[in-house]
């Protein structure tokens, strides 16, 4: 499967609506990005049941802002609409394919209690 570009429109739909995404927030500016660029690429195609979506941060400058973006490239991985991965910087391709294993092989469940735990923790 072919990298996806979100947009304000797509983005949450994306994220709800599939088990597995993975986002590149990248600008065409940035060198690093266009590094990472074909390695994000790659991984669609070697991982066809991910979606691999991308962000145009200068395109897309809200959802940017409301994730928090504060670098370029910025890599995050949604599981069952949680985020479960959030890192800056371009990975090489054997780094990304560890993320996509680790978040494939993550227990939902699991996650889900820690983030209910963590949330009773702080009220």
């Amino acid at each position: 499967m072919a990298t996806v570009e979100l947009t304000d429109d797509t983005f949450r739909e994306t994220v709800e609506g599939n088990d597995i995404v993975l986002v590149d927030f990248w600008a065409t500016w940035c060198p690093p990005c266009r590094q990472f660029g074909p390695v994000f690429e790659k991984s669609s195609e070697t991982n066809p049941d991910v979606v691999h979506g991308k962000i145009d941060t200068d395109a897309q400058q809200r959802i940017a802002a409301a994730a928090g973006i504060t670098s370029i490239p910025t890599l995050m991985a949604f599981r069952e609409g949680v985020l479960v991965f959030s890192q800056p910087g371009a990975l090489p391709a054997p780094a990304l394919q560890q993320v996509v294993d680790a978040v494939k092989a993550l227990d939902m469940n699991e996650v889900r209690e820690a983030i209910e735990a963590e949330a009773a923790g702080s009220n």
